[in-house]
């Protein structure tokens, strides 16, 4: 039998132990809360990258601009089984916008969205392969001024991706090297969103767990 003091003391330990806040499922990126936490990448020759009412604006580079959120770690984000949202729009120019760099376990990659000419959908990079060169490439057509959804999934084993709605990328990461084309996207890492050549858009991020 457990005495009084000896019950009390097992009663509070459980409580500390069991009884804490849950984990948190949910990060809005773009809200006051991490506003503090993005600044504009240091690109050669970016644009302007602002930061106002929710809303990422990027600036044409020469040639690309980035913007990157700097928190990821501290935030005790989650690295795998977990998703994206955001929304990106295309203002100006005909290449890629709303280019998202993102952690998967110990690596990064980043989704292209309308890369090579403005249609180009793919994850870079796969064994070594980009976007343009990998099981994942795809093509669509991204008329500018117009709001497109993006839904990332980042699982253990799988990558997937949405564009409004449709279904872009379904591919298997087991056993596969991921890694980022090497140049100045690396300086999005941990996470953050890129353009090359256009003036773009991003709004809603959010990160949840899976």
């Amino acid at each position: 039998m457990i005495g009084g003091g000896s019950a009390l003391w097992f009663c509070l330990l459980f409580a500390l132990t069991h009884c804490g806040p849950p984990p948190r499922t949910e990060w809005k990126l773009l809200s006051d809360e991490f506003e503090s936490s993005w600044q504009a990448a240091g690109m050669a020759e970016e644009g302007r990258v602002t930061f106002k009412d929710g809303e990422i604006s990027l600036d044409a580079g020469e040639p690309m601009t980035g913007a990157r959120f700097e928190a990821w770690q501290s935030a005790r984000m989650p690295r795998s089984h977990y998703a994206i949202e955001y929304e990106a729009m295309r203002v100006e120019g005909n290449d890629f916008f709303g280019t998202v760099t993102f952690p998967v376990n110990d690596s990064h990659v980043t989704l292209v969205i309308g890369g090579w000419g403005g249609t180009l959908v793919g994850i870079s990079s796969l064994d070594d392969l980009d976007a343009s060169e990998n099981t994942t490439t795809g093509n669509a057509f991204f008329k500018n001024n117009e709001w497109h959804p993006v839904r990332v999934e980042v699982r253990n084993d799988d990558l997937r991706v949405w564009i409004g709605g449709k279904l872009f990328v379904n591919v298997s990461i087991k056993g596969r090297k991921l890694s980022l084309r090497a140049g100045d996207i690396e300086k999005c890492t941990p996470f953050g969103f890129t353009t090359y050549a256009t003036q773009a858009r991003v709004r809603g991020v959010v990160v949840r767990r899976l």
